[in-house]
């Protein structure tokens, strides 16, 4: 309520004398005095200089005993309730308003005294917002508000909120008091939301938001009551409420999920339950489930277990996801809250439900939720919580050690402080935020103790838990004393409208090497880029530490020379060109005209330039040495030659991005893990990372569990009926780029069939991209031959998968597969050499063609058909000039022979793209499941442009669009880069299940080694061995629950990962591909005359069905 006086000016009453800082307690009458001359002035002005006097007059001389010694809080709440004195009901607003703004601020403890003492005071206020007057309501607004402003997050958690939450229990106020009251929690939990404030404001955010989510489990019933109140505007205002409570989860899981679980709260049919469920069931649970998700997920799964007409298969989506939940709780205690409300429900229905396969879920869901509920369960790494009965008994005996309350104050308010602080030191203790237990106790117990005896009580109590934390989580590891501190940055990340990091520090020390890990998406790439553009707060700018980001950057300046390009940047060129010679030299770029100094940057692989970036940021003297994912397109020996590289620099500082776990066990001293918005240091490498933080064993095994991969199933290939049918082939292959010395491929030979898993393994430069090219038709041959089926489907990734996207930054993921496959064919299909028409294929077809048939010469327009014909294709031609009666079918061989092999591709091509997608709808619904089953957000999906997405991000927008059309062939040229753990172990689950053949260069011993039984060794352009490994399934996470035998493998059984080579499983290798069309058989007379009436029967019931209905159209294949 706005004053007319400035608090700090207020002036007395004539009729008061109120006692000044002398702290002589005023008399009864004195107080008696005051309070009537209050409800009795003849202005709203007079009655709040009056409050305001009586609150000094109380902090003066009485303190907060004197709110009860007076019964100052009962008279107020008689003279609120006076139904028939507006005036009176007024003034005690105001009273209330002006204790409220100003006691807490002197005396905290009244905090407690006026929300929680005898039921509090609060109350009177939120009914006071119904009065009929409106000064009435604008005063207890006012009063609200002044209290609201005082209260630490602690005194909210603790105080406001079991207050709300007896407000609402009682439901007999007014409806206007209901909506106050909800409309505060949604105040509180908006506050909590991650910010953008200062450091200690989002501290205390940080604390609000992890202490309000421990009561959840009491407030989402009570709100979701709220929900369904007769009044609109209650059940509006919860609704509200529910969703500013939801974003105190902090689960990515789940709050894709929210706005459904929402709408099923507020209408709780059994439909909404049922979509509910469903949705959950298909939701991937990965993060650790916490005491919030536990309260807003276990009412509607009792629902959905205690609803005797729940159907049997939402039942066992049900039970598949408490199981699932259980699984992630780390904290027993949270179990023993929550689960013994679920395990009735799965009891029941492992004893009732009518399917076996429900009964056999529910029989494991409750095995699960027994070993979550029991204590062997805090071997997960889980720390118990402090309890604010535990606290109390320190609060007590450090008390006694300083003389004990004596005879300050009456009991009730002793007993009342020492719980109220008891619960706030609690919440400080579990949110290890041990620097804020002295200001929850100091100020609150003064009064109650001796002078200067309260700062000791507060200190005894932090010193007692501090020792307590150490031991639970160990002490902070001592900084030697010769290290030197070259960066120390508070700060803050955002990208767009996304907050990455928030008020988080980054440590650097002189030579260390820091790992920097976490999900795709996470925000490490644009921590780093944000370091090289000096555009992170708090870094020392490149004056005072010189920093290098090498990055996968391979498009510039390709037409220079390497050692052009590297000499000039003008920082480097000044240390002499012999110098620059020396140190190219010493990362494998030998000098001369012949030597790789000379060879243009262009035509380096993926490996070398990589080489090349490093050795420009050892010539620029870098101090910090930012490396994103510098194994990528290294091969072995050049990782090794790099991690020696590293350590033996030892004045360098690295900062590193890598998913190759054992390249980061061999460089790295410390390990940087993003946490909730954090970085969290941990010293060591990745192994003893991953000691302290269980959940990141992920960086040592290829696992699904994380983030899930689902390939497409490749459809029927016509004519294959083996899965070891040779469907691609490439014979004596050579090929020489321009300008080359020496040919990059040479007699190169390979044949695929369905079950192939063939790795490309050779050196950086051995000539495995151009083989790939080569066999997916991105480079035409200079010698060999290619042959594929002609309806064979390939899905492609190249070396440098973000080539794919460059040009469509601008757009979505979502639009760039809309207009990738906008006209039924795949665009980038188009661009192949195989494809594009030289100036010799447009000549071809200017020149005119005769059959021998008597029509003379004509020119071919273009194939508009094409059909079986013995063992081989025949098409349709379309002739210049000439009506479509003219159109002539010719052999596939007849076109072969004149030239025309481009104009079949084409045609073929399209066939192909056409039966691949066949089954699918370019709609925005189903674009979103493909994203999903790549493992990528839908919202990402949708509504962020390419431009902004991380490279492991990109990787899956390029994945999603070459498993668009269902190819019977995956093609991968280096598919880990720029990948993190979980996308990798999903990338990896879901090659092992792919029902089709798949080919891939890697470097990644690992990942080969888990899905390639065959290997292709290729060096100097030759392929120089075949061999033939068994996999490695026990790197994959999920293999001890195979059975040995059909681990890793589809359900087209071990044909799929066969050991044979490829080649030699195909069959005559020399021969020519010859695929059998399929024969059409023909119907009997009885199958026709069956045929005949069936359609009748239909052709009837469509005449008597309602008007609009569409027509049954009849097909031969019925």
């Amino acid at each position: 309520m706005p004053h007319t006086v400035p608090p700090s000016e207020t002036p007395a009453m004539p009729t008061i004398v109120a006692k000044g800082p002398s702290g002589v307690p005023p008399t009864s009458e004195e107080i008696s005095s005051l309070l009537d001359t209050i409800y009795t002035s003849d202005s709203s002005q007079k009655s709040l200089d009056g409050a305001y006097a009586l609150t000094n007059l109380l902090i003066q001389g009485a303190g907060c005993s004197g709110l009860l010694n007076y019964n100052i809080l009962a008279d107020v709440r008689k003279a609120a309730s006076d139904k028939k004195n507006g005036a009176k009901r007024e003034s005690a607003m105001l009273i209330i308003g002006a204790l409220f703004e100003r006691f807490p601020r002197e005396f905290p403890l009244s905090e407690a005294v006026f929300l929680l003492h005898d039921g509090g005071i609060f109350d009177v206020v939120l009914d006071a917002l119904s009065d009929k007057g409106a000064v009435v309501r604008d005063a207890a607004q006012y009063a609200i508000d002044a209290l609201f402003g005082c209260l630490s997050p602690e005194a909210m958690v603790n105080g406001l909120i079991p207050a709300l939450e007896r407000y609402l229990a009682k439901g007999s106020g007014k409806w206007q008091g209901f909506v106050g009251a909800y409309s505060l929690i949604e105040k509180m939990a908006v506050k909590a939301q991650l910010g953008k404030g200062t450091k200690e404001e989002e501290r205390q955010k940080d604390l609000l938001r992890e202490a309000m989510g421990k009561t959840l489990k009491e407030l989402i019933p009570i709100v979701e009551s709220g929900m369904h109140d007769l009044k609109s505007e209650v059940s509006k205002q919860s609704c509200k409420t529910m969703t500013a409570l939801t974003t105190l989860l902090s689960n990515d899981d789940v709050a894709p999920r929210i706005p459904l679980l929402i709408k099923t709260m507020e209408n709780p049919s059994a439909q909404t339950l049922q979509k509910a469920i469903h949705a959950l069931s298909q939701t991937t649970f990965v993060a650790i489930v916490t005491s919030p998700v536990l309260a807003m997920l276990t009412p509607l799964l009792a629902r959905s277990l205690n609803t005797p007409a729940t159907p049997q298969e939402t039942l066992r989506q049900t039970v598949v996801v408490v199981e699932n939940l259980t699984k992630l709780v780390h904290d027993p205690a949270e179990a023993r809250t929550f689960l013994p409300k679920l395990q009735p429900g799965v009891k029941s229905v492992k004893e009732t439900a009518s399917l076996p396969e429900v009964r056999e879920l529910a029989t494991r869901a409750l095995d699960v939720i027994e070993t979550a509920m029991g204590d062997s369960h805090l071997a997960s790494g889980s720390i118990s919580k402090i309890t604010p009965e535990e606290v109390l008994a320190v609060l007590d005996a450090k008390i006694q050690e300083h003389g004990g309350l004596g005879g300050f104050g009456d009991s009730k308010l002793q007993d009342l402080a020492k719980n109220f602080i008891a619960g706030m030191v609690r919440e400080d203790i579990n949110c290890r935020m041990h620097d804020r237990i002295t200001d929850r106790i100091d100020p609150y117990l003064r009064g109650l103790l001796a002078d200067g005896n309260t700062e000791a009580v507060a200190t005894a109590v932090q010193a007692h838990y501090i020792a307590e934390d150490e031991i639970k989580f160990g002490k902070p590891i001592p900084e030697d004393p010769n290290e030197v501190e070259i960066v120390n940055a508070d700060f803050s990340l955002a990208y767009g409208g996304m907050l990455l990091l928030s008020h988080t520090n980054l440590r650097l020390l002189k030579g260390h090497r820091y790992g920097l890990c976490g999900r795709n998406g996470a925000g490490k790439s644009t921590l780093m880029r944000s370091i090289a553009n000096e555009k992170l707060e708090g870094f020392p700018p490149q004056d005072v530490v010189r920093t290098c980001f090498v990055e996968h950057n391979q498009g510039e300046d390709a037409n220079l020379t390497i050692l052009e390009y590297v000499s000039k940047d003008p920082k480097i060129v000044s240390q002499g060109m012999d110098h620059i010679r020396e140190v190219l030299l010493e990362f494998g770029f030998t000098d001369g005209p012949e030597g790789r100094q000379s060879q243009p940057v262009g035509s380096l692989s993926g490996g070398w330039k990589m080489k090349l970036a490093l050795a420009r940021a050892m010539l620029q003297k870098a101090d910090v040495l930012l490396l994103d994912e510098p194994t990528n397109h290294l091969d072995v020996a050049n990782v090794k030659w790099l991690q020696e590289y590293l350590k033996s620099h030892t004045e360098i500082t690295s900062l590193i991005v890598s998913h190759d776990s054992g390249f980061l066990d061999e460089v790295c001293t410390d390990i940087y893990h993003y946490e909730g918005k954090k970085l969290v240091c941990y010293k060591g490498n990745l192994a003893e990372f991953v000691k302290q933080k269980p959940e990141g064993k992920s960086y040592y095994t290829l696992s699904a569990s994380n983030v899930q991969f689902k390939f497409p199933p490749p459809g029927i290939l016509s004519g294959i009926k083996s899965m070891t049918r040779a469907i691609l082939r490439m014979s004596n292959v050579s090929y020489t780029y321009p300008g080359a010395p020496r040919p990059s491929l040479h007699d190169a030979s390979l044949s695929l069939t369905l079950s192939s898993r063939v790795a490309i393994i050779g050196g950086n430069g051995a000539g495995k991209s151009t083989f790939i090219k080569i066999l997916t038709g991105e480079t035409i041959p200079q010698g060999g031959k290619v042959e594929k089926h002609p309806n064979l489907r390939i899905g492609y990734i190249k070396q440098h998968a973000l080539e794919h996207v460059e040009m469509h930054l601008e757009k979505t993921p979502s639009q760039y597969l809309q207009w990738r496959y906008a006209n039924g064919d795949d665009r980038e299909v188009f661009m192949k050499q195989t494809r594009i028409l030289t100036d010799e294929d447009k000549a071809q077809l200017e020149k005119p063609v005769d059959l021998g048939d008597g029509r003379g010469a004509r020119r071919i327009e273009t194939l508009i058909g094409r059909q079986k014909y013995k063992k081989t294709f025949q098409y349709e031609v379309k002739w210049v000039g000439l009506l479509p009666k003219h159109n002539t079918m010719i052999s596939r061989e007849t076109l072969l022979e004149l030239g025309f092999f481009k104009l079949i591709q084409e045609f073929d091509d399209h066939e192909a793209s056409r039966e691949g997608l066949g089954f699918r709808v370019l709609d925005p619904k189903t674009i979103t499941k493909h994203f999903e089953d790549i493992g990528m957000d839908p919202e990402i999906a949708n509504h962020n442009e390419i431009s902004g997405l991380s490279g492991g991000q990109k990787v899956k927008v390029v994945l999603a669009g070459a498993m668009w059309n269902n190819p019977h062939l995956l093609v991968l040229d280096e598919p880990t880069n720029f990948l993190d753990r979980d996308s990798l172990g999903g990338l990896a689950v879901a090659i092992r299940d792919f029902k089709g053949g798949v080919v891939m260069i890697s470097h990644n011993e690992e990942f080969v080694g888990a899905l390639c039984p065959e290997q292709l060794h290729i060096a100097d352009g030759r392929v120089v061995s075949r061999t033939n490994n068994a996999v490695s399934l026990d790197r994959f996470e999920d293999s001890a629950t195979n059975s040995p035998s059909g681990a890793g493998t589809p359900a087209t059984g071990s044909a799929v990962t066969s050991a044979a080579p490829s080649a030699v499983n195909s069959g005559d290798e020399g021969g020519d591909l010859k695929f059998r069309a399929k024969k059409k058989k023909k119907m009997t007379r009885a199958q026709q005359k069956e045929r005949e009436t069936r359609r009748r029967l239909r052709y009837i019931e469509w005449l008597n069905s309602p008007k609009g209905t569409p027509k049954p159209a009849d097909s031969d294949d019925e």
